[in-house]
């Protein structure tokens, strides 16, 4: 029988992905959270700050990916609202509807504030002859956010934590590296932290496909890059994640 997932922000870039890649896949019956109709798709139109609204969403959903969010150029009160309280929302019409599990897009930019101290500063800054022979990777077990959209996902992961603790509902949390339209890396910072969709992908079908024994648990996400600084050997331990591209192969 095809598993049932929910995928919120299905109309981005990520979203689309995701629904080309498990439609062509096989096995999976998908509905979107959306503001706006997914072509397709069945599509339930509710703003995720509004619990009310979007619990109708959540009956009969197996697994729910958690894709939709506002950036950094948002208000802070309006990542409060979608990033913070939206994030709530989801995890909680999760809980009441008998979800198993919620795949939550984090970010990357949970950690990022690394990028402004060395040797990761160099890293990103591809002032390369400046670096160590080796550096220390950073990790799922750590947090830096540089900015408020950073602080908005560790918030997200944290209430999960308490999802997880507290109600048994099973939380992955994905930090996300540079995903682009293109598929390629566009500057000198993103050969180290750039992801591919293929790999980006490979992660997401993981997660929703981990084990139930798995309650909580938080993966860096990137391709596999020369000069990256975040650590895969979690993800690839725990999911089985090996990603399959690099950012070296574009230059």
């Amino acid at each position: 029988m095809a598993k049932k997932v929910l995928v919120t922000g299905m109309s981005g870039l990520i979203g689309g992905l995701l629904k080309d890649h498990l439609l062509k896949k096989g096995g999976y019956n998908l509905t979107a959270l959306n503001r706006r109709p997914v072509d397709g798709i069945k599509t339930v139109q509710a703003d995720i700050s509004d619990l009310e609204a979007i619990k109708p969403a959540f009956k009969g959903q197996e697994v729910v990916v958690h894709l939709s969010a506002v950036l950094t150029e948002a208000t802070w009160e309006e990542t409060l609202r979608v990033n913070v309280n939206g994030t709530y929302n989801i995890f909680e019409a999760a809980r009441l509807a008998g979800v198993k599990r919620v795949v939550f897009a984090s970010s990357g930019s949970a950690i990022k504030g690394w990028e402004d101290v060395s040797p990761y500063k160099d890293l990103v800054e591809g002032k390369y002859d400046k670096l160590p022979k080796t550096w220390p990777m950073i990790g799922h077990q750590h947090v830096r956010p540089r900015a408020f959209y950073g602080a908005s996902k560790v918030c997200g992961e944290a209430i999960g934590r308490v999802f997880a603790d507290t109600y048994g509902l099973s939380i992955l949390c994905v930090r996300i590296g540079t995903v682009r339209p293109s598929n390629r890396p566009e500057n000198v910072e993103q050969r180290s932290i750039f992801l591919s969709h293929g790999d980006l992908m490979q992660m997401l079908e993981k997660c929703i496909e981990a084990p139930s024994s798995l309650k909580y648990d938080i993966f860096m996400a990137t391709s596999h890059n020369k000069w990256g600084y975040r650590d895969l050997e979690h993800a690839r331990q725990v999911l089985g994640y090996v990603p399959k591209d690099t950012a070296e192969a574009f230059y």
